[in-house]
């Protein structure tokens, strides 16, 4: 009865234009076990088929850069094969690190073994998959660790399934079952509907395991990939309206890896991926990525987010479904550094996900360089980035808006980066270790404005590029939207984030002709009875060494062999100086090689000021060019 009911109102929604696809109708229980029991593929049935064995062979054979990438990949399976079995360790809550090791050996073995037929690579897998599936449990109280581990022995079992004696098998397909797929379905998981890379990943990976047993357990298989196509759309409406990603690059490139992954899985295992793929912002999120990376090949990295980036399987499979090669740009420059330093293996250069490069990349061939030079996108933490080339020494500046209350977020609203000459001289600190805070008993993950995550150096106000008001944290509850975006300029109303501290903020970055940048920002005070001055900071966190000239007022930065000149426009006779990023508290971790520069203005109640900061790659500063509102701009 509930599926006939179900099955009127997909009709009616899809007559009304409502409901997304007519494949998504077929996302109830019922439905997909119809789909299992008709349509299900033989193994190898997830991501990495028979027939897409054979396209990666010859890919490879015709590229020498994959060739490379295979050799590297290779070497880590062969330092996977002595590597000992591993353990059931946590690391404060989490079996985290545990179940990415898994994947990493589990995948890489495996692939090896597929690649070769070299019987010591399965072997090597099965080792490791039998050891977990011992454990007592994949820690669900933590879910991603029981989503990462179902993950891996789902490929290992899929990929080397006609391989496996029965008794090994079923070991093997139990522990799917009861440590990754059953208790999913046990006590409260908020990752089910949830927004963000914790849906992707539990989803992804459960899915996996579900379709990786799907002839055994076809009921159960059914519920597992029913809920994610009724799920995961939660996580995936974040990348609307444009595909920026609100948890930053570096959980991009975790969420949505397991987003494709579980696209792709449902593709190659039932042939079709129930129109997930149409989701508003899935697709155009490709273009996120290729614009979040400078030329020096850093992350815009804001958020919990690290500098450094390797190739992005996700992006292969995202490119290819476009047809847009040059979406790929970013990530076949990374690709040939990898190349470059294969024979280093093992350092972890490729990555868990590493054999993913392979099974979605084509011969690389002459990609060209993006028509593009700026983009914006909106959403819930929306980010602008520009540049004057796909040149390697191109100047580059990226800015966001957004909220703190996002997850995963900073007090970095406003907060840019800037590369220019091969160099980044405007930079943030990134994330810090989740083990290192938690276990102080700091509650990082409380978002509300007294939270103990704002009082972390690398999180808080005190570090990012941005304004502060008298050394208080932006408001958590704040908005800034981005309220203009063209050609090679970008402002951002960051009022709502300095509720109560100032009236008025906004900032504009411009990339100039000269391949210069203005960063401009207008403020003014509160007024009214009682108000006092109030003291504002403008910094800017830099690698790079710091020489105040003589006139206060314009600093030269060098690094690596270049220089970068700071010059204060307006106000007129500040005061530039540096402030030190060590650890000022116990639980902080230490930033070496690193100092703010900036300067401080007191601002008497009801008064606007406009700060005007010109950053000048290369040659020293000419004259300076007149500024204008940024009603003007």
């Amino acid at each position: 009865m509930w599926t006939l009911t179900f099955r009127v109102l997909v009709a009616v929604l899809t007559v009304l234009s409502i409901w997304p696809s007519a494949d998504c109708a077929e996302a109830p229980d019922h439905a997909v076990r119809v789909r299992i029991d008709q349509s299900l593929a033989p193994h190898p049935r997830l991501l990495l088929t028979q027939a897409r064995l054979d396209d990666v062979k010859r890919a490879i054979a015709a590229d020498p850069t994959l060739d490379a990438v295979w050799r590297a990949a290779r070497a880590q399976a062969d330092w996977a094969l002595n590597a000992p079995a591993l353990e059931r360790r946590l690391e404060g809550r989490r079996l985290l690190g545990v179940s990415r090791e898994c994947l990493n050996r589990v995948m890489h073995l495996a692939f090896a073994f597929r690649m070769t037929g070299d019987r010591k690579y399965r072997d090597g897998a099965v080792r490791q998959m039998l050891a977990v599936a011992a454990f007592e449990d994949w820690n669900p109280s933590h879910f991603l660790d029981v989503a990462e581990m179902t993950a891996a022995l789902a490929l290992g079992y899929d990929w080397l399934h006609e391989t496996l004696d029965e008794a090994d098998a079923t070991t093997i397909r139990n522990a799917i079952v009861a440590k990754g797929l059953q208790p999913s379905f046990t006590g409260r998981h908020s990752w089910i509907r949830g927004t963000n890379n914790w849906n992707q990943v539990c989803h992804g990976g459960l899915v996996m395991g579900a379709l990786a047993i799907a002839e055994a357990e076809p009921a159960l298989a059914a519920q597992v990939v029913a809920r994610a196509v009724d799920g995961v759309p939660q996580a995936m409406k974040e990348y609307a309206p444009d595909g920026a990603y609100p948890e930053g690059p570096g959980y991009w490139a975790y969420g949505t890896t397991y987003n494709v992954m579980l696209l792709a899985s449902l593709e190659s295992a039932l042939g079709t991926d129930f129109g997930l793929v149409d989701t508003p912002g899935f697709l155009t999120t490709a273009d996120y990525y290729l614009h979040v990376t400078g030329p020096t090949l850093l992350y815009f990295n804001y958020a919990d987010c690290g500098q450094r980036r390797e190739p992005a399987p996700a992006m292969y499979w995202l490119a290819a479904r476009r047809k847009q090669p040059a979406l790929l740009f970013n990530e076949e420059l990374l690709r040939v550094r990898m190349t470059q330093r294969a024979e280093k293996q093992r350092d972890g250069e490729m990555g868990r996900f590493g054999p993913l490069l392979l099974t979605w990349a084509t011969p690389a061939g002459d990609v060209d360089a993006p028509a593009a030079t700026h983009w914006v996108g909106h959403g819930r933490n929306p980010v602008a980035m520009h540049r004057s080339s796909w040149e390697p020494e191109a100047t580059y500046v990226a800015i966001k808006g957004g909220s703190p209350s996002v997850n995963h977020g900073h007090m970095d609203v406003g907060a840019f980066v800037l590369d220019a000459l091969g160099v980044r001289w405007a930079e943030d600190l990134g994330m810090q270790s989740y083990e290192s805070l938690e276990s102080r008993g700091l509650k990082l993950w409380d978002r509300a404005q007294e939270s103990d995550r704002w009082n972390v150096f690398r999180i808080g106000s005190q570090s990012h590029n941005i304004l502060t008001v008298d050394g208080r944290q932006q408001v958590v509850a704040g908005y800034a939207p981005i309220v203009s975006s063209r050609e090679h300029a970008t402002i951002v109303d960051l009022a709502p984030v300095y509720d109560g501290q100032v009236a008025q903020a906004r900032r504009g970055v411009r990339l100039r002709t000269d391949r210069s940048v203005l960063v401009q920002d207008e403020i003014r005070s509160l007024a009214g009875a009682g108000e006092s001055s109030v003291r504002v900071r403008w910094a800017m966190l830099t690698a790079a060494e710091v020489v105040v000239g003589k006139d206060g007022s314009s600093a030269v930065l060098s690094r690596e062999g270049k220089t970068s000149w700071m010059r204060v426009v307006s106000p007129e006779k500040v005061k530039l100086q540096t402030y030190s990023t060590d650890p000022p508290r116990e639980h902080d971790a230490p930033n070496p090689g690193t100092r703010m520069v900036g300067f401080e203005v007191v601002l008497a109640p009801g008064r606007e000021l406009r700060f005007a900061v010109e950053l000048i790659p290369g040659g020293k500063a000419g004259a300076p060019v007149a500024v204008v509102p940024l009603s003007s701009w």
